[in-house]
This record gives structure tokens, sequence and C-alpha cells, in this order.
């Protein structure tokens, strides 16, 4: 590949939030648009790892194809020719790539991987192996934890390596992971030379797509915490595919406090600084421009009334966008990425399999 790669990805499965909508799919889309006169920009559903973690598999295959319509809906450029849209079941190398890179990687060092621990139930169990082990081994709490889980972050570090990808867009639920993959393919390199682009470290990353990464839109009821689909109220969530009036009501009913002024402060002011954010992305432009339009109320319910009729003008454009995508342009799109994909990557998988003895 002649440019430098961009690399990311959005789960298929589950309703699409306004939270995933602001923090990853906006970013994403601006930087197809912004940085593919540069670089290659790859954009896949990572099908793989959707069920890692339990999901209603009669639903997936519909939820892939609904992603990747919401991706166009929000303005991915399918027209450009340096914007890839994949699915990454579709690319046979990312799975064997990550059966290679297993044998190279420690047992121990997935163990110490901060989202195994959060989502297998052992975040704070001892950090010695042994303990972590007996444990896993004995609590019945752990039998759905899967080998898939655990190996998540290997497939991750496959998606990124076969590409040669430099930049991947991380939050810091990633970092992490993303340290892993230089590690692996810095130790891969050292032992059977230039195999694999090392991807740029974190705080290059950060650097390079803003500031702004990893943005958390945090939950309405309770603005604490981010917004998420595993608040099983969903009072505090708004849905890509709510009724705009229902969201209107969630915005009404928004956790505030009782300061009487809205400024942003997220420390002291959380609620209204959520909201202040949501009104301010969804008007394209910065959170002290939408605070400034504000200034001097002290009646949360206009303050409110006002950023529920931006969510509810956005709702409806983009709901309205959604039904307009033209599916026969969406699929050509997808299986012309494929196809160069697969180009793509089996050329970094048979160099591998070259160097690790798996072809003459």
């Amino acid at each position: 590949m002649s440019k430098q790669v961009i690399l990311t990805g959005l789960r298929a499965n589950n309703d699409l939030h306004i939270g995933n909508y602001l923090g990853a799919l906006l970013p994403l889309v601006d930087m197809a648009k912004t940085k593919s006169s540069e670089y290659q920009v790859n954009i896949f559903v990572p099908d793989l790892h959707s069920f890692t973690t339990p999901i209603d598999h009669s639903k997936l295959q519909e939820q892939i194809i609904q992603n990747l319509r919401v991706f166009a809906a929000a303005g991915l450029p399918l027209d450009n020719e340096n914007v890839h849209i994949y699915r990454q079941s579709y690319i046979p190398a990312h799975s064997e790539l990550t059966i290679i890179l297993n044998s190279f990687t420690g047992f121990g060092q997935m163990l110490r991987m901060t989202q195994f621990k959060d989502k297998s139930g052992i975040a704070n169990e001892t950090s010695t192996e042994g303990a972590i082990i007996k444990r896993i081994d004995s609590a019945k709490s752990h039998e759905d934890t899967t080998v898939g889980l655990f190996d998540y972050p290997v497939l991750m570090a496959a998606d990124i390596l076969l590409y040669n990808a430099s930049y991947v867009p991380v939050g810091d639920d990633q970092s992490q992971h993303l340290e892993f993959t230089r590690d692996i393919a810095e130790r891969m390199n050292n032992r059977f030379g230039e195999l694999f682009v090392v991807p740029k470290a974190v705080k290059e990353q950060h650097a390079f797509f803003g500031k702004d990464q990893g943005l958390r839109i945090k939950d309405l009821q309770d603005p604490t915490k981010k917004m998420s689909k595993s608040d099983e109220s969903e009072k505090g969530i708004i849905f890509m595919s709510d009724a705009p009036d229902e969201a209107k009501k969630k915005i009404m009913s928004a956790a505030t406090d009782s300061i009487a002024k809205v400024v942003y402060d997220p420390e002291n002011q959380p609620g209204i600084a959520n909201l202040l954010q949501i009104h301010a992305l969804l008007k394209g432009q910065s959170v002290e421009e939408s605070a400034k339009e504000f200034a001097g109320q002290t009646q949360y319910g206009e303050f409110k009334a006002a950023v529920a009729e931006v969510v509810a003008t956005f709702l409806t454009d983009f709901q309205n966008n959604l039904e307009s995508v033209n599916d026969d342009q969406l699929r050509t799109k997808l299986e012309a990425s494929e196809k160069a994909m697969n180009l793509a990557a089996n050329q970094t998988l048979q160099k591998v399999q070259k160097a690790v003895g798996l072809r003459g």
C-alpha cells in the first residue's frame, strides 16, 4: 500500500445510541473525509469480535448490514477510492494470523489485560497468575467467560497488523490492546525480520486524531457514568432509532442539579455539562460557544427544551438519511473493498507464513 493506513472499526451488535454516534461514528466519518486525501482509510465491521460476549446470533447479519447503512447515513464517502469498508470475517487472513500470533503471545500477558479482567469479573483478583487461574477454574460465575474474550487483543492485533496500519483511533479502554499490538509486532520483527509496520504509540495516536478522541457522552439519568446499552431502564440513553418526540422526553427528564446556572463544569455540574456537549456536537460548534448561548439562564427547563429541539432535529434528519441509503451502492462498495482488502491482507499473511515455516 503506497499510503499510510488509518484503521478503525465499530461493533455490529445492538442498537447504536447517540453516545456511539457522537463519540465514535461522527469522528470516524469526519476523519474519513479529512484524512483520505493523504491516507488510506480502512473501516471495518468487527463481526468476529461481536460474539466474544453473548449476543443474539440470529440478528447478527441484520445488524452488520444495518451498521454499514448507518455509516452511509452519517456521511461516509462511499465514492472515495481511498476509503474502504469491509466485514472482518470476510477476510479469512484475520483468523489465520490470530492463530499464528497466539503461539507468540504469553498467557500471563493476556491475563493482565484490564478489559478481560473487567468483563470476566476478576477485576479485583490478586495479580498473581496462579490465583487468577484458580479463581477462573472454580467460580461458577465465569462459566460464560470465553476463550474468544480472553483472546480478543490478539485478534485486534491481527486486524491492525495485516494492513500495516500506522494509526488506529483508540479510547482509554483500548489503549492497552494497542500497546500489546505494538509489542507483538516488535517481537515478531525482532525474531523473523521486518514482517509488520508497528503502529504509532498511544500518545502519538492521540496527537494525530485530536483531543476529542475517546469522547464519552454521559448517561442522561446518571451523568457520572458513560451512556451505555447496559442501562436496563433505557431512560438515560437516546438510541439512533428513537422517535424524535421520545428523545425530547428523555432530554427533558435528564438529571441536572440545583445550582441554577448553565455553565460547562463537568466536575460540579456533570448533567449540564453533558447536555452542553451534546448540543455543541450536534450543532458543529465548540462547547464554549454552546455555553455562551445559554449564559445567564437560571431556568433549566428552557435550556433543556433547546437541547431537546436540537436532538430531535438531528434524529429526524439522520433517520431520513438512513431511509434514503442506496443499498445497491453500499453492497457494491462493500464487495470492492473486501476484494482489495483480501489481496492486501493475504500479502502480509503469506509473508508471515513463510517466516514461521508454513510456506516454502
